[in-house]
């Protein structure tokens, strides 16, 4: 049984409460002291004596209480630390100050190689070899930051946290492994925040639908993809519904855009760098984004903008699945899915000797064509009202409503920059008018009239309804400004026949 004695603090009075269960022949395994508190662990204490030492206890002068313990503070403590220890899926070794290992939790126990029983006892130099780093943190108190280890072959990041006694010295430290692809799943949890699958895609269009549709059987296809489109069409939003829909959706998801950066920088980003590999890096080297997405996927944008070095690189990688850092020697070893973008004719460019055959042959597995804009015109007004959705939230204002005018400039604008030149201009003509509604001039689209409309989109009961009297205002303005329906098809992006059906549906030059 276990009991704890509340009792004011004076000098003997702890032997005093010792001698008298010593005097009962009780057997104790366990006296922890906090004052005003003595636990005490007595095994062959009996519930039924319990009130009569309790008796005995209360008289002895400061004891104030005598209650049943379930458990031990210090038995608790331990069950909670290992509780902690056990949840980190990072590997926690706590040392002493010369470097011995005091604690070490599952993860660690499991990472390391070695024919031992457990790690308790075993000294740094024998797990990370008799290197600069362990010298240096027992020789600088354990002040160190962030650097990179070893551990059983595998790569680590070397957390170190300065334990000190009540009198300021350091008595040892908590050392955290944190592993790249780890490192990776944070990051890549922190700036994926807002990504989702292809629900949250915008689009019902037949051209949409059939892209998402043909994006979801490729996802659970684990090899490369290659995305074609234009600029602006949301290729990273299909690389990233792709991901969350494949069996790697759990982990790392990272973007590179190959045209943003020069040659040597997109390399360090793309394949990380040893220690000491250039100046003005990382004392202790830094991972790049294979190694952080290990298990999941990278998404390379603008892969036609790789340079050749890099092209050979990543050709190698997609070979063999392993790389070298810049500067560094060993092999690593990374299991991840390339997916690539590009709104550039690669075929074209390794005619003329700018793109790797061989690569595109190793990219271009599978591969998917984001239609742009112009050529998915039923998706233009929903996304128009989504932006200005969350346009005006963003700009803190009341909704606002665009005019039939408005409405149709935005049918027949070219969107060269496809849907990132849509959510701009709604934005910007969200933010600059005062008005509650947007007619054309607020849009400041190059060539529309800027004659308003009287119409409001709320005048239309439906958006089947809405959909036509557009459609026929838009053959109406342009049709006279054109010699044949063929033209006008072509102007408008869609088929002859499509053209042909609006204008008899709408009795458009029919005399």
């Amino acid at each position: 049984m276990r009991i704890d004695v509340l009792f004011s603090d004076r000098v003997g009075i702890a032997q005093e409460i010792l001698a008298t269960l010593a005097s009962r022949r009780l057997n104790l395994t366990a006296v922890e002291v906090e004052p005003p508190h003595i636990y005490i662990d007595a095994p062959t204490l009996k519930s039924s004596e319990f009130e009569t030492l309790t008796a005995a206890l209360r008289e002895i002068n400061g004891v104030n209480a005598v209650e049943a313990l379930s458990v031990m503070p210090g038995t608790r403590h331990r069950l909670y630390l290992d509780a902690l220890l056990a949840s980190q899926a990072d590997p926690v070794l706590a040392v002493d100050a010369e470097g011995v290992v005091v604690v070490a939790n599952v993860a660690a126990e499991k990472t390391v190689d070695l024919d031992v029983p457990s790690l308790t006892g075993i000294a740094l130099n024998e797990l990370f070899g008799n290197n600069k780093l362990v010298s240096t943190l027992l020789t600088q108190d354990y002040h160190l930051p962030l650097s990179e280890v070893e551990l059983s072959g595998l790569p680590f990041l070397v957390e170190s946290l300065p334990l000190r006694d009540p009198s300021g010295t350091v008595a040892g430290a908590m050392l955290t492994l944190h592993a790249p692809h780890r490192i990776g799943e944070q990051l890549s949890a922190l700036q994926n925040i807002d990504a989702g699958d292809f629900e949250s895609i915008l689009g019902d269009s037949h051209e949409m639908t059939v892209l998402k549709q043909r994006a979801a059987r490729m996802a659970q296809v684990d090899a490369p993809l290659l995305i074609f489109g234009e600029t602006g069409t949301g290729k990273e939003l299909i690389a990233h519904a792709c991901h969350a829909v494949s069996s790697r959706s759990s982990e790392p998801f990272f973007a590179i855009n190959c045209a943003a950066l020069p040659e040597n920088l997109a390399e360090s980003e793309l394949f990380g760098y040893a220690p000491g590999a250039f100046t003005g890096g990382l004392r202790s080297g830094k991972p790049g984004l294979l190694e952080l997405a290990d298990g999941g996927t990278v998404f390379l944008d603008e892969v036609g903008e790789m340079s050749p070095y890099l092209q050979a690189k990543l050709l190698r990688f997609l070979g063999e699945g392993s790389f070298r850092r810049v500067g560094g020697e060993r092999e690593i070893k990374v299991d991840v899915r390339i997916i690539s973008a590009t709104h550039r004719l690669l075929e074209e460019m390794v005619g003329k000797g700018e793109f790797r055959q061989d690569l595109l042959f190793r990219l271009n597995v599978l591969n998917l064509q984001v239609p742009a804009l112009r050529e998915r015109t039923n998706d233009v007004l929903p996304l128009a009202q989504h932006f200005i959705a969350r346009s005006c939230s963003q700009a803190g204002r009341s909704e606002v409503r665009l005019t039939s005018s408005a409405s149709a400039a935005l049918l027949t604008n070219a969107w060269v920059g496809n849907v990132r030149q849509l959510e701009n201009v709604i934005f910007r003509a969200v933010t600059m008018t005062e008005r509650n509604i947007i007619d054309v001039g607020d849009l400041e689209l190059a060539g529309a009239s800027h004659e308003s409309g009287s119409m409001d989109i709320e005048d239309i009961d439906t958006l089947d309804g809405a959909i036509e009297e557009f459609e026929k205002h838009i053959l109406e303005t342009l049709y006279p400004s054109f010699s044949s329906t063929r033209k006008l098809a072509k102007r408008l992006g869609v088929s002859h026949s499509a053209i042909a059906v609006r204008m008899r549906k709408y009795r458009i030059g029919q005399g």
